[in-house]
């Protein structure tokens, strides 16, 4: 280790040097050991899906698979009728991997196949550990694992593509219910209707949900069957490479939501006893069960899964040009109770022995596997429990994620719109709720992701207008509405105040940015299987008729003032002014202030802030009629700074401003030659 930075940035980290120590060396002894002691590259080791599952070589296709607890086992599919034939049993290599050898003509592209599993006192059909690509039948709802090797395969046009991410603005999106129509979107619909408008509005990445294959769709992609294969739900695979390299030619880069937390119980079509164990990939006993998700936990102890995972990583970056992850449930990894029940109220609670060690080290290993890989590669960790140096540089001590989650903010926002009163919205505890962020790891922030949308909670906008949003928002059949003006202005104060606090990057689920109503239900039994909540309305947005409208262009020009600005999320991060009696808030980051009045009746005259002294213009205002304002502010007014004696040596003047109730503005600092100014007076 080059230094424990993680523990001089942080003095009360001191008493775990140890065991920061200790966490670095056992990952450290767990790649010498992956490595052969260093003799090939921990991408070397992490090839596994160039070996392992179906490949067409040059002398035929080639088959293989690790089950160190089969006895036999045969390749069946629609080629030989799915019938056990002796040219298709695999021949034990060893006492682990089993492999096959076909001539060229045995299958074709499209062919559906499985594996029929032998063990001591048992058997079953499997899909391959290692498919690419798994497929269900329409009319029996089967998964089979499918022969994908097309004659002209896409090739990709962006090969070197690295996005402009600072700040990193993500787009958070489902291809499946990215269409408006009451089913499955496609990739191709996604290409065609909603990269457009992501590049519109100023995003830089998406983040993308349930690409690995899942057998519930309602699972929203977190129960994971087949790592290796791409969901067909919404189309090939070459279909998915044309989205990613797309979206690489709009300069956005591309983060896959990937889930290696746990992985569904399903032992068909999934890894839940493979090969008739019940330990190949997963714990023994009472730790092989998630006791909430109804999952089964992966052993991150065992080198095989280690291989497997890691894999896994590298194959979606290299296979599909993915830049980056998403990894899910990060919490549930590092802690053997998963995080369930788990209180922190001292550092001592991320050391007590009750940490995952093994699960620390693969994650530690995928960040430094991914990094390797692409230097440029994003990596984001959902964590909750606010473990230190989750985003701090492996060799100074941390796990090497690039960016964590501000979990805290979502649940902010929505303890204080349920149970505060507009008056009790304390701006310096808002103020100290955004910013309170560990200051060497760099956060997402984000007001609401698909967590807040999911049936059984409310999205921002229907906690602040609820069911009066569907007489409310026509601009046709005008009706005034207290609810509906105080949903419209809080919905853009609070996007904004939280989108320019960022110290790493900012999230918004797609919809959510002009205030989708409702919340995301998906397919499923209690609904009769309707798709009418796992959509997008698009058409919301795009109708002039509609409020929806005001809300989506306002984000559009919040992100893309905070994309005109380099670095912006590097910039410093200053209060100017906050008022408890007022609400008022008040901030700088280099040439731009932001100004926030929560008050929800009292307007302002003249109000003043100690700023540098200089002409400042409004660049951004909640108010703006285009954003569904009053229209109080007008923004063409220069405001110029007034000298005070009192704060000479400190080189700050007043800025004074007229803030309306609920509202917000973005002023930039503006260069101007104050003494030409008074003499052009004269």
């Amino acid at each position: 280790m080059e230094s424990l930075e993680l523990i001089k940035n942080d003095a009360w980290l001191n008493p775990y040097q140890q065991a920061i120590k200790g966490r670095y060396e056992y990952f450290l002894q767990r790649e010498k050991e992956l490595t052969n002691n260093h003799k090939m590259t921990l991408s070397n080791f992490a090839s596994g899906y160039l070996y392992f599952g179906l490949h067409n070589a040059s002398s035929g296709w080639v088959f293989r698979e690790w089950a160190p607890n089969a006895t036999k086992i045969y390749l069946i599919g629609n080629f030989n009728n799915w019938q056990e034939k002796e040219e298709f049993q695999l021949k034990r290599l060893d006492n682990e991997t089993w492999e096959l050898h076909l001539p060229k003509d045995t299958l074709r592209h499209k062919d559906l196949y499985k594996l029929k599993l032998y063990w001591e006192n048992g058997a079953g059909e499997r899909i391959p550990a290692w498919a690419k690509r798994v497929v269900q039948d329409k009319e029996t709802y089967i998964f089979n694992a499918q022969v994908w090797e097309p004659n002209n395969p896409y090739q990709f046009k962006n090969k070197s593509f690295q996005a402009k991410t600072t700040p990193l603005l993500i787009y958070e999106c489902h291809i499946g219910m990215a269409t408006d129509k009451e089913r499955v979107g496609t990739y191709q619909e996604f290409i065609q209707n909603v990269l457009p408008r992501i590049k519109t509005n100023g995003y830089n990445a998406i983040q993308i949900m349930a690409i690995q294959e899942h057998p519930f769709y309602g699972s929203f992609g977190y129960q994971v069957s087949n790592f290796f294969a791409a969901s067909s739900r919404f189309g090939t695979p070459d279909d998915l490479k044309e989205l990613i390299d797309t979206a690489h030619s709009m300069n956005i880069a591309v983060i896959m939501d990937i889930v290696h937390s746990h992985a569904a119980k399903n032992e068909v079509e999934g890894l839940g006893r493979f090969d008739g164990s019940y330990n190949q990939y997963f714990h023994q006993g009472e730790r092989r069960e998630h006791p909430v998700w109804n999952s089964l936990c992966f052993d991150y102890g065992r080198n095989e899964v280690l291989h497997f995972l890691l894999s896994n990583c590298k194959f979606w970056l290299e296979e599909y040009h993915f830049d980056g992850f998403r990894f899910d449930g990060v919490t549930s990894m590092l802690y053997k109770s998963h995080g369930i029940g788990e209180t922190i109220t001292s550092y001592n609670d991320y050391f007590n022995l009750n940490q995952d060690g093994d699960a620390i080290c693969y994650l530690t290993l995928a960040n430094r596997l991914i990094h390797t890989i692409n230097k440029h590669a994003i990596t984001i960790a959902e964590e909750v429990s606010g473990m230190p140096g989750l985003a701090v540089k492996i060799n100074q001590g941390g796990y090497g994620f690039d960016y964590r989650l501000a979990m805290n903010i979502p649940d902010y926002w929505i303890k204080l719109i349920k149970e505060k009163k507009d008056q009790d919205w304390h701006p310096l505890n808002i103020w100290e709720e955004l910013t309170n962020r560990r200051t060497d790891e760099k956060t997402i922030s984000y007001v609401e992701s698909h967590d807040q949308a999911l049936v059984g909670d409310k999205t921002i906008i229907f906690r602040l207008i609820d069911a009066e949003m569907y007489n409310g928002m026509s601009e046709i059949h005008k009706v005034d509405s207290l609810l509906i003006d105080r949903g419209i202005a809080l919905h853009k104060i609070i996007r904004l105040v939280t989108a320019s606090t960022i110290c790493g990057g900012y999230l918004n689920f797609m919809g959510n940015e002009f205030g989708h109503p409702e919340w995301i239900d998906f397919p499923r039994q209690g609904n009769s299987w309707s798709y009418k909540y796992a959509r997008r309305q698009w058409h919301l947005a795009d109708d002039n008729n509609l409020k929806y409208k005001y809300l989506y262009n306002f984000d559009k020009d919040m992100i893309l003032l905070i994309n005109s600005i380099e670095d912006f999320q590097a910039t410093p991060l200053q209060k100017i002014w906050d008022s408890e009696g007022d609400q008022v808030l008040a901030f700088c980051r280099n040439d731009l202030v932001f100004v926030f009045n929560f008050n929800p009746v009292q307007s302002f005259t003249d109000y003043g802030f100690l700023v540098a002294p200089c002409k400042y213009q409004t660049i951004l205002n909640t108010d703006s009629p285009q954003f569904g304002g009053f229209g109080l502010i007008d923004d063409k007014i220069e405001h110029f700074t007034t000298y005070d004696k009192l704060y000479e040596k400190e080189k700050k003047e007043w800025l004074k401003l007229y803030l309306p109730a609920r509202t917000a503005m973005v002023l930039k600092r503006i260069k101007w030659n104050k003494t030409k100014l008074f003499r052009s007076k004269k």
